[in-house]
C-alpha cells in the first residue's frame, strides 16, 4: 500500500526548513542538549564524550540548551501541555539562531559606510544570499563563528564617517570575542588574524605614548584570559577536562584523523566551495585580488615608498584592498587543511558582501546573483536530504499515537543511505527501551539485504514493527533482498547527493520516487516481491 505523505508536509514553513545540510547541525548542539536537559534518547558524538572532548559545552548550553530549558519549563508549569514535540525540538533552536543572524545585518549596516560601501545595497546582498537564509538559521558552530567574526570586525573598524582614523577602543571586548571564538572553533583565529592586525596598526598609528599602547594590549590580554577561565571552568564541570580547543587542534592537525572525514585537494575552498556558496561574488573577489596583487607588485618594483609608515597596506590603503585581505587570508589558512567543507567558509560572507557592495561591483550581475541564490536555497534549504526530517516527524507521530500508547510494541527503525538521523526528533525518553534505531549509513547491498533477511525471519514478538528508511534511488536494491513490505510511505522531496538519481529517470513517470524517501514496513512473510 502506497501512502503519499507530501500533502501533510506541504505547508510552506516546514518545506522551507526541511533540508538537512550536514549532521553537525544537530550533533554539535541540539542532539546533545536534548539528552542532557530533556532526558531524551540521543546519540552523543565522540566530541562530547568525556574521554575525548573537543567541543566546548558553553555555546550549546547558551543556544539549544536555553531553548530546550524554556519549552521544558513551559510544559512543567502546564502553560503548554505538549510543548515537547519533534517540531518544537527542531524549530526552537533554529528560531534562536535566526534571531542571532540579525547580528550580521547590524554589522553590515554599521560597517558599510566605513568601508566605502552602500549600506542598503550591502544589506540586500546579505539578505538575498542563500548562505544567510539557510546556513545562518541552522545550529552550526560555523554560524556562531560568523557572528563572532562580524562583531570583531565592528569592534576593530574604528574609523570616522569621513574616512579619517579614530582612536581605537573596545580592547576588552575584542579580547572577549576573540577568546570566545577560539573556544567555539579554534579555526576562528584564522578569521581573527587580519582584524586583529588591522586593530593593532590603528593602535600604533593613533597613539604617541608607548604606555597607552601597552595599556590597550594589556586590557585585551587580561579580558581574554578571564574569558578563557570561564570557558575552562564550564568545560571542566561538564567533561572533567580542561581545555577543549587543544583537543580539537590535536585531533585536526593529524592528517590521518582528517582523512576519516574525507580528504580534499588544497584548492577545493578556492575553486569549488567559494563558488558553491557565494557564486559570482567569489569570482569577482578573485579577479579583484589578482588585480590588487599585480598593482602592488608593480608599485614595489617602481618604488618602495609604501614600506614607510607603521601599518602599511592595512591602515593607509583604501577599504577594498583591506577587505580582500579579510576575505583571502582566512581562506588561505583554511586551505592548508586537507578536509575542506563549504560551511567552513560561511563567516566570509561579511567581508565579501561589503566588498561587492562597494563601487557597485555586484549591480551588473544582479540577475545572475538572484537566480544563483534561488537555486541554492531550493537545493540546500529544501531538497538536500529533505525527506529525513519529515520522516522523523512521521515516525514520532506513529510511535506516540494513541493506538501505540494503548498497545505498546517494539519498534525497530533502520536507516540506510541517509544522513545520520537525530534521535532527539523521535522524542523518546531514555527509559523507553521499546524503540531501537539502527543507522546503517551507506552499507553495501549485501550487508543491507543480510540485515533485512535476519529481521524478517526473526520477529521476536507479535507487536514488533520494523521500518526501513531508504532514498528512492536505493528502492530497486531492496527488491533484490527477497523480503516483502506491507506498507510504503513516500516522503517528497528528498535528494541524496551520495546516491543521486539518474538523469533519465527524472524525465520518466517514476521521477517522484527518485526524488523521495521511502518508509517501508517489513512484513513477517518471506517472499519475493
Amino acid at each position: 500500500m502506497l501512502i503519499p505523505s507530501n500533502s501533510s508536509w506541504g505547508n510552506w514553513f516546514l518545506l522551507s526548513f526541511a533540508g538537512y545540510l550536514h549532521p553537525d547541525e544537530f550533533f554539535q548542539s541540539p542532539e546533545v542538549m536534548a539528552g542532557d536537559i530533556l532526558n531524551l534518547q540521543v546519540y552523543y558524538p565522540w566530541e562530547f564524550l568525556s574521554s575525548s572532548p573537543c567541543r566546548t559545552v558553553v555555546f550549546p548550553l547558551m543556544t539549544s540548551g536555553v531553548t530546550y530549558w524554556v519549552i521544558k519549563s513551559l510544559q512543567q508549569l502546564d502553560i503548554c501541555s505538549s510543548c515537547i514535540t519533534s517540531y518544537t525540538l527542531l524549530v526552537s533552536p533554529r528560531f534562536l539562531f535566526t534571531i542571532f543572524s540579525f547580528i550580521l545585518d547590524y554589522s553590515v549596516y554599521q560597517l558599510a559606510p566605513l568601508w566605502e560601501a552602500d549600506p542598503w545595497k550591502a544589506l540586500v546582498l546579505l539578505a538575498g544570499s542563500y548562505v544567510t537564509l539557510v546556513f545562518y538559521t541552522r545550529t552550526f558552530t560555523n554560524a556562531l563563528e560568523g557572528l563572532l567574526f562580524a562583531l570583531l570586525m565592528v569592534l576593530v573598524s574604528s574609523r570616522k564617517a569621513d574616512g579619517s582614523l579614530a582612536e581605537p577602543t573596545s580592547s576588552p571586548l575584542i579580547g572577549v570575542i576573540t577568546t570566545a571564538g577560539f573556544f567555539n572553533r579554534p579555526t576562528f583565529l584564522a578569521f581573527a588574524l587580519m582584524p586583529l592586525l588591522y586593530w593593532a596598526g590603528l593602535i600604533v598609528d593613533s597613539q604617541k605614548s608607548i604606555k597607552t599602547v601597552i595599556n590597550h594590549f594589556l586590557k585585551l590580554v587580561l579580558c581574554a584570559c578571564f574569558t578563557a577561565i570561564v570557558f575552562i571552568t564550564a568545560d571542566t564541570f561538564y567533561f572533567t577536562s580542561m581545555v577543549t580547543p587543544f583537543n580539537f587542534l590535536s585531533y585536526n592537525l593529524n592528517p590521518r584523523n582528517l582523512a576519516l572525514h574525507g580528504s580534499h585537494p588544497r584548492v577545493t575552498h578556492v575553486t569549488v566551495n567559494g563558488i558553491m556558496l557565494f557564486g559570482i561574488l567569489h569570482i569577482l573577489a578573485i579577479v579583484a585580488g589578482f588585480k590588487m596583487l599585480k598593482k602592488y607588485i608593480h608599485q614595489l618594483i617602481r618604488d618602495r615608498s609604501y614600506y614607510h609608515g607603521s601599518s602599511g597596506l592595512l591602515v593607509h590603503s583604501e577599504g577594498s584592498p583591506t577587505l580582500l585581505l579579510f576575505y583571502f587570508v582566512p581562506l588561505a589558512f583554511l586551505s592548508l587543511f586537507s578536509h575542506q567543507e563549504p560551511r567552513f567558509l560561511i563567516p566570509l560572507i561579511l567581508p565579501l558582501v561589503l566588498f561587492s557592495a562597494s563601487q557597485n561591483r555586484a549591480m551588473k550581475w544582479k540577475h545572475v546573483i538572484i537566480i544563483f541564490n534561488i537555486l541554492g536555497a531550493l537545493l540546500f534549504g529544501c531538497l538536500h536530504q529533505g525527506g529525513l526530517i519529515p520522516c522523523l516527524f512521521h515516525l514520532e507521530r506513529l510511535i506516540h499515537s494513541p493506538e501505540s500508547s494503548n498497545h505498546p510494541g517494539h519498534y525497530t527503525l533502520l536507516f540506510a543511505h541517509t544522513y545520520m538521523p537525530p534521535r532527539s526528533l523521535l522524542n523518546i525518553k531514555k527509559r523507553n527501551t521499546h524503540i531501537e534505531v539502527i543507522d546503517m549509513a551507506g552499507s553495501e547491498e549485501e550487508t543491507l539485504c543480510q540485515t533485512l533477511e535476519q529481521r524478517a525471519n526473526h520477529f521476536t514478538c507479535n507487536d514488533c514493527h520494523v521500518f526501513v528508511i531508504i532514498p528512492g534511488t536505493v528502492r530497486a536494491t531492496i527488491t533484490k533482498c527477497g523480503v516483502s513490505f506491507k506498507n510504503e510511505t513516500l516522503i517528497f522531496p528528498h535528494l541524496s547527493m551520495e546516491d543521486p538519481p539518474q538523469i533519465p529517470f527524472l524525465f520518466s513517470g517514476n521521477w517522484r520516487s527518485q526524488l523521495g524517501l521511502y518508509i517501508l514496513q517489513l512484513d513477517r512473510r518471506q517472499q519475493s516481491l
